[in-house]
């Protein structure tokens, strides 16, 4: 009984503050999320849309000025590397930033070994991710659907170790990483085209604040 009404509150309040943010910026939009409760709205929307960066993010999400002020810092850190990034999706959500590099780039079919080219993909995000050590990293790994929902579940959590152990390699210290797989589980694209199946091969970078980060923005808001 308890959990269902938190959850209904989590709705609630969710679809409370989405419609106060209608005519917002990212960083009012993560303000607001955050006064609302971002871990349990995050938890709701994640499960609820299959949008896993979506869900994970906004259950990081500190709001009102401190996470204004991460906002910012996000905005300059996303805008790197948007331009100096090749073949990298780069989206702003709330207080972080989602990469995307979908099989094509990192992985051959099949195959969970990074090979020359996706190194040299990852060598520029590692060396931005090393400007910026106040963050935390989730790499999640995901599939098309198809082949079996275990060996697919595998594969994504092999590639996601993978990229891990590749930027641990590079100096990314390995507190500031976690893995995922999702296998097939949480489709971005359609299932139902080659071409939605390619881009649902892919590897997600979720680039949160970590405690030093919202210590900092913290002080410098209340400044």
């Amino acid at each position: 009984m308890i959990y269902a009404k938190k959850l209904t509150a989590g709705i609630l309040a969710f679809a409370i503050v989405m419609s106060s943010c209608k005519n917002m910026n990212k960083t009012q939009k993560g303000a607001a999320i955050g006064a609302g409760g971002g871990a349990a709205i995050g938890a709701v929307i994640g499960k609820a849309t299959g949008n896993t960066a979506l869900g994970a993010i906004l259950g990081a999400t500190v709001g009102g000025v401190t996470g204004a002020v991460i906002g910012r810092k996000m905005d300059k850190q996303a805008e790197e590397i948007k331009n100096e990034v090749p073949g990298a999706k780069v989206e702003r959500v709330e207080e972080g930033i989602v990469v995307e590099f979908n099989n094509q780039i990192l992985f051959g079919f099949d195959k969970s070994d990074l090979g020359a080219s996706a190194k040299g993909s990852l060598d520029e995000l590692v060396t931005i991710l090393n400007k910026y050590p106040d963050t935390n990293i989730e790499i999640q790994g995901h599939t098309d659907d198809t082949g079996t929902d275990s060996y697919n579940m595998g594969l994504s959590e092999r590639r996601a170790v993978s990229v891990a152990n590749y930027l641990r390699s590079h100096n990314i210290g390995s507190a500031r990483i976690t893995t995922k797989g999702f296998g097939e589980s949480a489709p971005k694209y359609d299932n139902s085209t080659e071409n939605g199946r390619s881009q649902n091969r892919r590897v997600e970078f979720l680039i949160t604040a970590n405690e030093k980060m919202k210590a900092d923005a913290k002080k410098e808001a209340g400044n």
